[in-house]
């Protein structure tokens, strides 16, 4: 698996993020949706990356700065075809270590409080985040769930 940065300009990933978006329609209102559109991926203070092999598009992740010591994760998606492989632990595993090179001294997300996003707070669970308040411009939602870890940079 070949982990690179991405200008956010190719078919595959358009398409994968127009999954991401439809599935967070599924299980939670639009005003619950934090997920980024391809326009506001582009935005300075972001940076995007996706796993691949063999030409193929497994998955996706993304760090957005909040400020000189902390940047949110958003954007994690694996390809369906490609769950269960460890492309979202891997992903996230870069984005951790992006964070500590940048210096950063914590990594927060926010993801969906219902059952089908069980799996993600595990992994997230697994490497180190634990339940936190808002952060940034979020609000308490019954459907969202925030978490955080700090990093060390030794």
């Amino acid at each position: 698996m070949h982990i690179r940065i991405d200008d956010l300009q190719g078919p595959e990933i358009a398409a994968l993020l127009e999954d991401h978006l439809h599935s967070m329609t599924l299980h939670s209102p639009p005003e619950s949706i934090h997920a980024l559109d391809l326009d506001k991926l582009r935005r300075p203070g972001i940076t995007f990356w996706t796993a691949w092999e063999d030409g193929e598009l497994l998955g996706c992740g993304a760090i957005k700065e909040l400020d000189a010591g902390h940047v949110e994760l958003k954007s994690m998606k694996t390809d369906t075809r490609h769950l269960r492989k460890g492309v979202a632990e891997k992903l996230l595993i870069h984005a951790i270590g992006e964070a500590r090179k940048r210096g950063c001294e914590r990594i927060s997300l926010e993801t969906g409080s219902m059952d089908a996003f069980l799996p993600a707070r595990k992994l997230y669970e697994k490497h180190g985040f634990a339940e936190c308040g808002p952060f940034g411009d979020y609000e308490l939602d019954p459907y969202s769930l925030f978490m955080s870890k700090k990093l060390s940079n030794i």
